[in-house]
């Protein structure tokens, strides 16, 4: 007899939903999700921010990140493959596509998501990924 599935965690719903809202292109809905003071942080070695350095607040992801990838980009698509939920943190391995468009190269790169949350909002994102691969691809 087949047993019942566990209901899905509350932060794994919050991350998928950031997932289903980026998906539609929804940038207000995946904000929203965020504690205003959201340290967001792409890989090192990520061409957009090179350092590593985290944005701090929702203004500064924004800025640096939504607005900056949203118009380079063409049919960037997160392809989330395993979300491993470890209560206040959620991981999640997934893969990116789609064409940067100042080279008109294609990206199909591996990425892991680090998500933390507290009450409800996402208080820390980190990005690993393979920079070389998107370097390549972004590289003029």
């Amino acid at each position: 007899m087949p047993t019942p599935q566990a209901p899905v965690a509350a932060n794994v719903a919050v991350v998928k939903h950031v997932y289903e809202r980026f998906a539609r292109g929804d940038a207000a809905a995946v904000l929203a999700a965020f504690a205003p003071n959201v340290e967001f942080r792409l890989a090192q070695g990520h061409p957009y921010q090179p350092s590593g350095a985290p944005w701090i607040g929702k203004d500064a992801v924004t800025q640096n990140f939504f607005m900056k990838a949203g118009p380079e980009w063409e049919g960037w698509t997160i392809h989330p493959d395993a979300i491993h939920d470890l209560a206040d943190v959620v991981v999640v391995e997934c893969r990116y596509t789609g064409k940067y468009k100042p080279t008109d190269k294609p990206m199909d790169v591996q990425v892991c998501h680090v998500w933390t949350l507290e009450n409800g909002k996402v208080t820390r994102f980190h990005q690993y990924l393979d920079t070389a691969r998107l370097q390549d691809v972004m590289r003029r």
